[in-house]
């Protein structure tokens, strides 16, 4: 095996395990909250954590895709490391709005305010992990969010377990983080990899405000689209039904981490076939990505259906196969997903990122229309249908969208040679 191999192999294997983790521990986190703190708690838990994670994408603001494929290398990591901090800022100075405006009760706005500050810590962390990914130390990232992972459900585990207090439980996994990002990401990984002399320049910090806005933008419609049901259920019905579909919206998310897990290693090859105009090889990488994807869907969705309540109830201890068909509706639309998050991550590394917006406000029309309407009239079945109904219209937008892109480099990478 060759050393290139060698180190595709490593970053692959780590990239799994830390992102894996990481995704995952929203499941064990709401598994915790449901045993000890119960069902209401854990709607309450649901409900902050997707809103969180909507205001992540204001922390982490254009991602760690654009800062990898940056081909020409004109901003400087001091530059991101400005731009993410004021980011991060604004994302906590708006949770604090956000909970002003819909006038949470006291308790679930100190929840929603703690779990914002997590989100927020790891959107800061994203910015040290593009500078390792750019060093080819990919590995080094998911290793961090390995120890972050276990470590942080570990904490939380133990303090809501003896205290049954989940803003003390939340208190600690923030506290965790910053520690570890300290520690590990800024003091054992980036404090070499970064070049401390040169100074900030501030045109640099304003230009990826202003040329990633809609990469942004795109980001934050995109997680709004998934959680739109939720804000409905929010809006008519009860913490305990928010919970509910909580548990059963979980098993999907394992579509879209699977597709991350896939492509994330191939985001710097990507980057550079494009660059080399080989748009033959770029688009069979694409490809397979894509029926990768889909075959895993598949399995997964039949496996929803056939097991997946079960599961499911023995996992949260509620009796949840009542919701077989809606648990099967939600894997299925969440194929559509998995594809649609490739052809948005083939289009970002194009840099063809208005067109995703135009994407995305008719998904967001779509969704916060079709959500408040099925769920004021038919409850969690509606939440259900209205899932099905975005993702499928969002599907095929991308599709459509991505064949004209593709279309159109490959007929300039012709005339080119």
């Amino acid at each position: 095996m060759t050393n290139e191999k060698k180190i595709f192999l490593k970053n692959f294997i780590w990239n799994i395990a830390g992102t894996g983790l990481n995704s995952f521990n929203s499941l064990f986190f709401l598994i915790i909250v449901t045993r000890i703190n119960g069902l209401s708690d854990a709607g309450i838990f649901s409900i902050a954590y997707a809103t969180a994670f909507i205001l992540y994408t204001i922390g982490v603001y254009s991602g760690r895709i654009c800062q990898v494929t940056d081909i020409e290398n004109k901003i400087k990591d001091k530059d991101y490391i400005v731009n993410r901090t004021i980011t991060c800022i604004l994302m906590i100075f708006l949770a604090f709005l956000f909970v002003l405006v819909k006038q949470y009760t006291p308790y679930k706005a100190r929840i929603f305010i703690l779990l914002c500050l997590y989100k927020g810590t790891e959107a800061f962390s994203e910015i040290l992990y593009g500078i390792m990914q750019k060093n080819e130390l990919l590995y080094k990232s998911g290793q961090s969010l390995t120890i972050k992972s276990l470590g942080g459900l570990l904490i939380f585990l133990i303090i809501d377990y003896i205290t049954h207090n989940l803003i003390l439980a939340c208190c600690s996994m923030v506290l965790f983080n910053i520690g570890i990002i300290l520690i590990f990401d800024f003091i054992f990984v980036c404090q070499k990899l970064i070049d401390f002399d040169t100074k900030v320049d501030k045109q640099n910090v304003w230009q990826i405000f202003k040329s990633e806005f809609f990469v942004f933008a795109n980001s934050f419609a995109g997680i709004y689209v998934l959680n739109a049901p939720k804000y409905a259920i929010d809006n008519y019905l009860t913490e305990d039904i928010q919970a509910i579909f909580g548990y059963i919206m979980m098993p999907a998310t394992v579509i879209t981490l699977f597709a991350q897990f896939i492509f994330m290693p191939y985001l710097s090859k990507l980057k550079e076939l494009f660059e080399k105009k080989d748009m033959k090889a770029f688009r069979s990488i694409s490809f397979k990505i894509k029926m990768v994807v889909f075959g895993f869907g598949i399995l997964a969705t039949i496996a929803a259906f056939v097991i997946g309540p079960e599961v499911l109830s023995l996992i949260y201890g509620k009796e949840l196969r009542p919701y077989r068909i809606h648990l099967t509706i939600i894997l299925a639309s969440y194929i559509l997903y998995g594809i649609s998050y490739v052809n948005l991550v083939l289009l970002t590394t194009m840099r063809s990122t208005f067109v995703q917006f135009i994407v995305y406000v008719i998904t967001m029309i779509v969704a916060w229309i079709g959500s408040n309407l099925l769920v004021q009239n038919l409850q969690i079945d509606g939440a259900a249908i209205s899932c099905a109904i975005t993702l499928s219209i969002q599907f095929g937008l991308y599709t459509i969208v991505t064949k004209v892109i593709f279309k159109k480099v490959e007929q300039i990478s012709k005339n080119e040679f």
